[in-house]
């Protein structure tokens, strides 16, 4: 009989974490490190080649901060994409959870089929889709504003997170929806009191899912808002700090480090619910 280390006396567990895992993290971690020290760094000590990269050789700044900030329009271009993402969020949650709901527990007529064509639309690339969502854009009268990302997002994120819902819906049992009718709570009441807090990882997903596309989209951030007040900070702090053949990459990585951690920070606090919003509805 095979005995596992953890149970034999000569073979004690080591605590430390795999070197595979450490390694992993080390990778993982690298770039936010890089992204640090080049956005703390001198333009000195940035462009010399010879000196060691990972290293002060002249002392911390906050210059590339102030050039973000006070030479640029990063900050109205940050305040464009939180507002956006805002609004993407409360539209594909409110379209998603009443659609996910329908197909999952109404019994429409070729409810299955409808799901899969719903979720296929989220597989069209968007390079596709730009120019006849340009002419609605256009109709709306919402060119060079960041109100036309608002109308053109929720293409993307409502298939999605609509058939994430549905999935979730259907592991929820008939007999708990029914209980809540039996106790007054009508469809709607059913739908917000009972159904979508037992789907609290799809809820979660649906709403991350839905701010993190809205944060890293860019092909048609560029192509339907041309003014730098209405530009959103994904494609003004490329537009800003990159001229011809000059690179701000201080201010560049100030910028990223802005934009990026708190959104890590975000995940970091719903991972739990996160993972198990991926792997979560399956069946």
């Amino acid at each position: 009989m095979r005995v596992r280390a953890a149970e034999h006396p000569d073979f004690p567990v080591d605590p430390s974490p795999c070197p595979r895992l450490r390694g992993t993290v080390a990778i993982a971690l690298f770039p936010v490190f890089w992204m640090a020290i080049t956005a703390f760094k001198q333009d000195i000590d940035l462009y010399r080649v010879a000196q060691f990269p990972f290293w002060f050789y002249h002392g911390p700044t906050l210059d590339h901060f102030r050039l973000l900030i006070t030479r640029t329009y990063f900050v109205p271009q940050l305040v464009n994409m939180l507002l956006l993402s805002a609004c993407v969020v409360a539209i594909t949650v409110v379209a998603a959870v009443p659609a996910g709901y329908a197909l999952a527990r109404m019994h429409l007529p070729g409810a299955g089929n409808l799901a899969i064509a719903i979720f296929c639309t989220y597989l069209v690339p968007g390079v596709l889709l730009f120019i006849p969502l340009a002419r609605v854009v256009g109709t709306l009268g919402l060119f060079d504003s960041w109100w036309a990302l608002v109308v053109v997002y929720p293409t993307f994120t409502i298939p999605f997170c609509t058939w994430k819902m549905l999935a979730y819906f259907k592991t929820v049992p008939r007999e708990v929806e029914g209980a809540a009718w039996v106790d007054g709570c009508g469809l709607v009441g059913g739908l917000v009191r009972v159904m979508v807090p037992l789907s609290r990882q799809g809820f979660i997903i649906t709403s991350i899912f839905a701010f993190s596309l809205s944060m890293q989209e860019f092909l048609y951030a560029v192509v339907y808002v041309a003014p730098r007040s209405e530009k959103v900070v994904t494609v003004g702090l490329v537009t800003n700090l990159i001229r011809g053949d000059i690179y701000y990459w201080g201010s560049l990585m100030a910028g990223g480090m802005i934009i990026g951690l708190p959104i890590a920070i975000v995940y970091s606090l719903v991972l739990e619910d996160f993972v198990q919003g991926l792997s979560g509805g399956s069946s």
